[in-house]
């Protein structure tokens, strides 16, 4: 499948730079992919919200299941850098596309950080293919960005001499959680623990008696990939099922691992911008009003050079942060900061978009009122930008004190 996609130009906000020979031309295979097979399709798809198996299935024959994981489980593993570019190129055709296989990539890392070679060599091999699909459960009806608030609770327990836990508790908002394998759990092992947050660990559930998961959960875009409610009721999982073999680490694991995931976020709201910006361009050289193309008026023309500046500062700070990322050294500070800042381009340049377009901005026959409603994602997901900012200003101080 590969060979079809192999000869491809580059869009006009591309930036290859960075990038090895062989990750360029694997940006390149995913971006003719995207031309040919999702974009022709993606507005049915979306606006009957209907999932896409088909293209998720080409997702995992391309290898973008893998892209996380690397050797000894896996020989297609990327640099942050090429994964941001890919899931640039995913999110411009698709953003829910993009979704599909980002909380399956943080996943990835917490298992290949912080894993035991058991749990490693269990579901490794086939996450990267895409036989074994993971996501994470954070976010509780009541607890919101405040994940050491949560009440998800997992008590030591044994049933037929089997050591384990039993867990009850909700989840909500955890998106692909119905076509999921495994999930990552964030509960709390010891309730009682003060900080609360050395009480938390993650357990690798999979399709379980007791774990139940609910409706699908109505939303203004992000269309097509499920985002559902999940519930626990005395659900066992065996004691194997706590990730690296510890309790109490849950809280630190997870935010390691929500680094890449906000760098994943960021490059779906790119993604989102490049294609609002393209789709305008394209407008504002074909349409005409008084003799000419409206992009020499000067209110369309700021439009375009503004949406072009944005998106091009938001890719260079998101690149900044994949590259600290591949370091291995802590990177909370540069993904929030790329997370935060492209998220809201994104909002401001698919509503320029609209602007450009005009009445016709507003119609479901043009992609442009698509980009508008999937843009607000980025903004409230992997943390909403009120808790990057938390962030953020936690970390310039703590730098600052280090000097």
């Amino acid at each position: 499948m590969l060979a079809k996609w192999q000869a491809v130009g580059m869009s006009l906000l591309e930036s290859m730079d960075g990038l090895s020979a062989e990750e360029s031309e694997f940006v390149d295979v995913i971006s003719k992919w995207v031309d040919q097979e999702v974009r022709p399709v993606v507005r049915d798809l979306e606006h009957s919200d209907t999932y896409p198996a088909e293209l998720i299935d080409q997702m995992k024959e391309l290898g973008i299941y893998g892209l996380a994981i690397g050797e000894p489980w896996n020989s297609g593993a990327v640099s942050g850098r090429c994964y941001a570019r890919i899931t640039e190129e995913i999110a411009r055709g698709w953003m829910s596309l993009s979704g599909a296989f980002g909380g399956h990539s943080v996943v990835s890392k917490l298992l290949t950080r912080h894993g035991t070679s058991e749990q490693q060599d269990r579901y490794l091999p086939s996450m990267a293919t895409g036989e074994i699909r993971a996501t994470m459960a954070l976010t509780e009806p009541d607890g919101g960005s405040d994940l050491q608030a949560i009440r998800t609770v997992a008590q030591p327990a044994q049933r037929e001499g089997v050591d384990g836990y039993v867990i009850n508790g909700s989840k909500t908002w955890i998106t692909n959680s119905r076509m999921s394998d495994v999930v990552a759990l964030l509960c709390k092992t010891d309730p009682q623990a003060n900080p609360a947050h050395t009480g938390i660990s993650i357990l690798l559930v999979e399709k379980v008696p007791g774990f139940t998961v609910g409706r699908n959960l109505p939303k203004l875009g992000y269309k097509g990939v499920e985002s559902c409610e999940l519930s626990f009721d005395d659900c066992f999982v065996p004691a194997n099922a706590l990730l690296g073999g510890v309790e109490g680490q849950g809280f630190t694991q997870m935010m390691g691992g929500l680094e890449i995931g906000r760098i994943q976020v960021a490059a779906r709201a790119i993604g989102v911008a490049r294609a609002a910006f393209d789709d305008a361009l394209d407008y504002a050289t074909q349409r005409e009003t008084f003799g000419q193309p409206i992009w020499r008026h000067q209110s369309v023309g700021n439009l375009l050079a503004d949406m072009a500046t944005q998106i091009t500062a938001g890719q260079r700070l998101n690149y900044h942060a994949a590259e600290r990322f591949d370091t291995g050294v802590r990177a909370d500070l540069e993904a929030g900061m790329a997370k935060l800042f492209c998220s809201e381009m994104a909002s401001k340049v698919t509503l320029d978009a609209i602007r450009i377009h005009g009445g016709h901005g507003y119609s479901t026959e043009f992609d442009v009122e698509r980009y508008y409603r999937d843009a607000p994602l980025m903004i409230v997901g992997e943390g909403t930008n009120e808790i990057q900012r938390n962030v953020i200003a936690r970390q310039l101080v703590e730098r600052r004190t280090k000097r």
